[in-house]
C-alpha cells in the first residue's frame, strides 16, 4: 500500500507540475515573452519553490523561506487562474506585463537569498565551571630529628669458652618411669630414625613438662 499511494503522489505532482508549466508558459508568452523566455518562466518558478522548500526543510528559522514559497505559489496558482479563461490573453493589462517583466529578477533576489542565507549560529557552551581556589599551603614546619644513637660494638668473643658441665636433673625420675620412656624413645627412633624430643615424649607419657625435661635430658 505504501508504494502505491507513493506511486499516487508522484503522478499527482507530475501532472499538477506539467499544467503549471504549461499554464506559466501561456502567460508569459501571452505578456510578450516569446520564444525560449516563455519556456524559462515557469523554470524559475519551480525553482523557487524547490528552494524555499528545501529551506524550509533544514533550518529552524523558516519564516524567510515561507515568504518566497508564497511568492513563489502565488505566481504559479496565478498563472492557472489567468489561464483559465478569466483573462484575454489577446489583451493583457499593462500591470500584468511589468509583474511579468520583472519576474525574472525577483526570483533571482529569492534564489540568492535562500541559497546564502547565515547559517543559526550554534548555541554557545556551557561555561566551564569555575576552578575551586587553590587551598593554602601548608605552613613550612621544620622537625628536629633526634640523633641517632651510636651502634653498639659486638661483644668482644672469647676464645673456645670450656664447655660447661650438664646440670643435673632438677627433678626426680622414677627408675620404672625411665625405663618405659627408654622403651617408648627406642620405639620413636626405629620409627622415625630421629631421636625423640621433649614435647613428643610428654605427650606420650602424659607427665608434666618439668618431669618430661629432666626424662629427656637422662635419655641423650
Amino acid at each position: 500500500m505504501s508504494r502505491l499511494r507513493l506511486d499516487a503522489v508522484l503522478v499527482q505532482a507530475v501532472i499538477a507540475g506539467a499544467l503549471s508549466f504549461s499554464h506559466l508558459h501561456d502567460l508569459a508568452e501571452a505578456a510578450g515573452q516569446d520564444g525560449w523566455k516563455a519556456w524559462a518562466y515557469p523554470i524559475s518558478v519551480d525553482l523557487l519553490l524547490v528552494a524555499a522548500w528545501r529551506r524550509m526543510r533544514t533550518h529552524a528559522d523558516n519564516r524567510a523561506a515561507w515568504i518566497w514559497f508564497v511568492i513563489a505559489l502565488a505566481a504559479s496558482l496565478g498563472a492557472n487562474i489567468a489561464t483559465a479563461g478569466l483573462l484575454d490573453l489577446g489583451h493583457v493589462p499593462a500591470w500584468l506585463r511589468i509583474l511579468v517583466a520583472g519576474w525574472p529578477a525577483l526570483a533571482f533576489l529569492g534564489g540568492t537569498l535562500l541559497a546564502h542565507a547565515p547559517a543559526p549560529e550554534p548555541a554557545a557552551p556551557d561555561a566551564a565551571p569555575l576552578a575551586a581556589p587553590d587551598p593554602e599551603p601548608a605552613p613550612d614546619i621544620t622537625v628536629e630529628r633526634a640523633p641517632e644513637p651510636a651502634p653498639e660494638l659486638p661483644p668482644a668473643s672469647v676464645p673456645n669458652p670450656p664447655p660447661a658441665p650438664a646440670p643435673a636433673p632438677a627433678v626426680a625420675v622414677p627408675p620404672a618411669l625411665l625405663d618405659h620412656a627408654r622403651k617408648i624413645a627406642d620405639s620413636h627412633h626405629t620409627t622415625t630414625g630421629a631421636r625423640i624430643d621433649s614435647a613428643t615424649l610428654r605427650a606420650r607419657l602424659g607427665v608434666p613438662v618439668p618431669l618430661a625435661d629432666a626424662i629427656a635430658a637422662q635419655l641423650t
